[in-house]
């Protein structure tokens, strides 16, 4: 039986990132900032944000929400195919030095769901409520570096996640462009 071949460079700057990141989780400040960002990324923060935007705008609040809703799930269906297909093991499972900091919502790492759909929901809200930009891209941000601090993803996975959900909400905005026509 052969050796299995050595990582390539990438692999291990990847590698090398996320420990760097992941020893900032030791910090018990900037762990319980991170989890308690990631949490809010779950879903809760869009589903409160979906909520808000019918309040306090009626109807054009509801055609935003109904377009994040149905970004979101396909959203949902897209990483959840990716990642069955990619199935590369989280960090903490690659490397004992790597400490998952919160349990994962699931086995595999390649891409990051939570920061593909904070990018998506941001992109798409923003096109719709730009002056949210100040609430949304600093949480969002904070979203995408709480998975590589949390010990779940590479940065790699995020890195492809921001592209994915860019393309996404692009490709959403688009197709949705004749209905958000005033």
């Amino acid at each position: 039986m052969s050796a299995a071949p050595p990582p390539s460079r990438w692999a291990q700057s990847d590698s090398g990132w996320c420990l760097r990141a992941n020893r900032a989780g030791s910090s018990r400040g900037i762990r319980g900032y991170f989890a308690a960002v990631s949490r809010l990324g779950d879903g809760v923060f869009w589903y409160l944000l979906m909520g808000a935007l019918v309040a306090f705008d009626g109807w054009r609040g509801l055609g935003a929400s109904a377009h994040l809703a149905i970004t979101g799930a396909v959203a949902l269906l897209l990483y959840k195919r990716l990642k069955r297909w990619t199935r590369r093991p989280r960090p903490f499972a690659a490397d004992v030095r790597i400490r998952a900091w919160v349990a994962p919502l699931d086995e595999f790492s390649f891409p990051s769901g939570h920061t593909l759909h904070a990018v998506a929901f941001t992109v798409v809200a923003l096109a719709h409520y730009p002056l949210l930009a100040w609430l949304l891209l600093p949480f969002t941000a904070s979203v995408a570096v709480s998975r590589v601090v949390l010990g779940l993803h590479y940065p790699s996975d995020v890195l492809a996640a921001t592209a994915i959900g860019g393309a996404l909400a692009g490709l959403s905005l688009w197709l949705g462009m004749p209905l958000l026509a005033p």
